[in-house]
């Protein structure tokens, strides 16, 4: 019986995308599927987070994703644009947020569509691993879709009735224990961070995970 974990993620999160080809690598041996749960960074969910946060927290967050991309063999570059608009300076985070709603919102349509983890890894490889700039412009996401299994309209397609699955997706995760990203849930136990694969690997294995 193929088993199923619920992936709440955020296109913003350096961590939720050094999780996608780690959890695909597994997917491929054993048989699981995830069904994704697009959520908003936590600096457009709670404003003024960026105002509050350690300061220590930005630089290492910072080192450590590099040192785990080097050490996985991932690509990995803070993206350009920054999914998020905001003075970095001051933490200031804008209102209007185009870029993360965008993408979120087609991540959204594609878990509708059953191909939400497919999106998610082809749209977080092109935002974060640094084969292109300016991932939000011409035809980029279409393509993204198309990789994903999906239409490549779907990245022209009005998608704001989305919003209200993204804030449910957000009380769900809520919900299930925890409020950051990448947090996989199974059986209503949460893992949080890309570090907890061989936990939930080892929690699936304990409920009859079988090899594909």
């Amino acid at each position: 019986m193929t088993l199923r974990i619920d992936l709440y993620f955020s296109f913003r999160s350096p961590y939720s995308y050094l999780l996608t080809p780690q959890l695909e690598a597994l997917r491929q041996i054993w048989d699981f599927e995830v069904d994704l749960k697009v959520v908003r960074p936590i600096a457009v969910r709670i404003p003024g987070f960026f105002k509050q946060v350690n300061p220590l927290w930005p630089p290492y967050l910072a080192r450590d994703t590099w040192r785990i991309a080097e050490r996985k063999g991932i690509a990995y570059r803070w993206p350009r644009p920054d999914p998020i608009i905001m003075n970095v300076g001051t933490g200031e985070v804008a209102a209007d947020q185009p870029y993360i709603m965008g993408v979120s919102r087609m991540g959204a349509a594609a878990a509708e569509a059953g191909r939400g983890f497919d999106f998610a890894c082809e749209a977080a490889r092109l935002i974060w691993s640094g084969q292109t700039d300016n991932w939000h412009e011409g035809d980029h996401l279409a393509r993204a879709a198309e990789a994903a299994g999906l239409p490549a309209s779907l990245a022209a397609e009005d998608l704001s009735r989305f919003d209200a699955v993204i804030e449910a997706n957000e009380a769900a995760q809520t919900a299930a224990g925890h409020w950051g990203v990448p947090l996989m849930v199974f059986n209503g136990e949460p893992f949080f961070g890309q570090d907890r694969l061989e936990d939930i690997l080892w929690r699936m294995q304990n409920n009859g995970l079988q090899p594909r």
